[in-house]
């Protein structure tokens, strides 16, 4: 059985870094295709930041490149999302995904494409 447990949201200033993390249970970080995506208000749910189980391809919504970071702790079997000059835009509840095992040589943007997810951890910018 499959669960992701995210952790490291909070209330942090503009201009503030946190850093995300996501146990993964029943998933190999290292050999799974995994990602961030985050949903704000009023919005549908977006990639974030997405990296395949080599390791040695990562995708970045343009928001966000230059400032967060995804990467994997195979020691922990945890995945990590270091966020740092943090925008009152990028105020939102962050999930990890995993996509199936057998699709994990894709990387994809597409929320429709992953099918592990976790419940979640809100992050809240303040100005």
């Amino acid at each position: 059985q499959v669960q992701l447990v995210e952790s490291g949201g909070g209330l942090v200033q503009a201009g503030g870094s946190l850093t995300l993390s996501c146990v993964a249970f029943g998933v190999d970080v290292s050999t799974y295709t995994m990602g961030w995506f985050r949903r704000a208000p009023g919005k549908d749910r977006e990639l974030v930041a997405a990296i395949k189980w080599t390791g040695d391809d990562t995708r970045y919504a343009d928001s966000v490149r230059g400032r967060f970071t995804i990467s994997r702790d195979a020691t922990t079997n945890t995945l990590l999302l270091q966020m740092n000059d943090l925008k009152r835009e990028d105020t939102a509840v962050y999930y990890c995904a995993s996509r199936l095992y057998r699709y994990r040589n894709t990387i994809t943007s597409r929320t429709s494409e992953y099918d592990y997810w976790g419940q979640g951890t809100q992050v809240t910018v303040s100005s």
